[in-house]
Parts: structure tokens; sequence; C-alpha cells
């Protein structure tokens, strides 16, 4: 990690600046891995299936309790080890646009653009649900009715969140004659951000 990253509970945050005149600003959110839960988990898939198998082939039990026993397993696994997400990335480009990269652990990976003509605002919220309680990055698109969230995937922290939205804020803001705050205000008439109740 350098001096651009640091690490909270399952996440870690880096900032890349690959190229010297600074225009194109990228930030990682990477999930730790959890070497444990995933020892866990293959242990428990052995003892099930292996169990399955023994009641299958010696006790002579039907071959619909293996197909039981590996939708069993598919679905604690599932359950267990959560989204196989490995990383999700903003890449800022000032001049054309924004894009999401979601890196999935099976290689994968889905890119989104945004360009910078379309971003009102980038936009910190707190969203809470009957269960827990989150912070949320979004972009207020023009011409959209709904807010399209930077981190689909992950659920990172608030403090992970800020060094990105004030580099979008900076992206953003450089065609307009307002500019974005701590509060999420317009820094020229002091108007702070609404909460939903």
């Amino acid at each position: 990690m350098g001096e651009n990253s640091f690490a909270h509970r399952k996440y870690t945050y880096f900032h890349d600046q690959k190229y010297p005149c600074e225009a194109i600003d990228i930030h990682h959110i990477e999930v730790q891995s959890n070497g444990a839960k995933g020892v866990f988990v293959s242990l428990l898939a052995a003892i099930v299936v292996g169990n399955a198998l023994y009641l299958v082939l010696v006790k002579e039990k039907s071959v619909t309790l293996l197909f039981s026993s590996f939708l069993l397993w598919a679905f604690l696994r599932k359950l267990l080890l959560g989204k196989p997400v490995k990383k999700e990335s903003v890449v800022i480009m000032p001049t054309l646009g924004v894009q999401l990269e979601t890196l999935y652990l099976s290689g994968r990976i889905m890119r989104q653009f945004v360009p910078v003509s379309k971003i009102l605002k980038p936009v910190l919220q707190e969203c809470v649900t009957p269960v827990t309680c989150y912070w949320s990055l979004s972009l207020v698109m023009r011409e959209e009715e709904e807010l399209a969230p930077v981190f689909k995937e992950l659920r990172p922290p608030l403090k992970m969140l800020v060094p990105v939205w004030k580099a979008l804020c900076a992206a953003t803001d450089e065609g307009s004659s307002h500019s974005c705050t701590e509060d999420g205000g317009n820094a020229e008439d002091g108007v702070q951000s609404e909460k939903n109740p």
C-alpha cells in the first residue's frame, strides 16, 4: 500500500495517478480476501457432498438426495461468501467523463461510462434500511429520474467515499459556476443538502 491508500475492516482504498499530467484520476476499492472463510466453505462442501455420496452409494438412498445436497451446498456458498466482487474502480477523466468498473472474482469486468456533460452533481447520501445504515456515493444525472450509484456492489465506509466524492466534484465542476462543499451544498449561496425523512 502506498501513501494514497488505507484499509478499513474488509475494504482497501487506493488512489492511482499513473500519468504525470494527472489528467486521469483512478480510485479503487478492493475487498480484502478472507482465506479462512473460503477454507470453511470448501470444508463444508466436502462434508455435505461426502455425506450425500455415502448415503447414495452405501445406504442405497435416492439420487435426489445427492442433487438436493448440491443445491444446499450452492445455497450455503452463496450465503457465506456473499457477492463475488473483487474490486470496484472509478476512473475520472475530467474532460470526457467517468468510467465505473466492477471486477468480479470470476475475472469478468463490467464497465459503465458516464459522460461529464450528463453529470449534474455527485452526492454522498446516508441510506437507512430496517436492518442497517450505510453511506452511498451517487451521481445526479441530467434527464434521469434515478440516481446512478458509483459503487454498485460494495458498501465502503464514508472515509473511503469522501476522496472519490471530492475528485468527482472537482472533475464535474470545471465547466460550471458552482462548487461542492463538505456539507453537500452550493458554495456560492450556502444551500445545504436536503435530508429525506
